[in-house]
């Protein structure tokens, strides 16, 4: 699905899927407006036999770790983010496949990264006040996963 071109894509157009639970898959259950934290990192191990002629080790992949990643969109009304999370606190396993898809100019999909086993690690609520009357009230999801696949 990656499609290569000369001029870069813009990081402002991407749907998200929260996966089975909400309608399947491809549903997508809000407009979030930002997404941060995709990445990962491998991690190396160093060694070095005792019999080797060059003093110096050598680096060993190991295992790696994923970043967490945070989703965060206006207040919407809706509570299907919100059950998913209480499901998760009274202890039921939920873990999803939640897919990120960034889209070109003309809304056609052109990469996708899915969080496998994504499961919420924190929420955070809207900041209310009531002095300007002009900002959005956010919402904030942390997700933890256990492998990312890029599309």
């Amino acid at each position: 699905m990656p499609v290569q071109r000369d001029d870069p894509y813009g990081a402002f157009n991407f749907l998200v899927s929260l996966g089975p639970g909400q309608g399947g898959e491809g549903s997508v259950v809000g407009g979030f407006s930002d997404v941060s934290g995709l990445g990962f990192e491998v991690q190396y191990a160093e060694y070095r036999n005792g019999n080797e002629k060059v003093n110096t080790v050598r680096k060993i992949q190991n295992s790696f770790k994923v970043d967490d990643v945070t989703l965060k969109r206006g207040l919407i009304g809706s509570n299907d983010l919100f059950a998913w999370l209480q499901s998760v606190r009274q202890g039921t396993i939920d873990a999803r496949t939640v897919t990120i898809t960034l889209l070109d100019e003309a809304r056609k999909p052109v990469s996708s990264w899915k969080l496998l086993s994504a499961q919420p690690k924190k929420w955070t609520g809207p900041t209310l006040a009531a002095k300007g009357g002009t900002e959005t009230a956010m919402e904030e999801l942390v997700l933890n996963y256990r492998d990312i696949e890029y599309q």
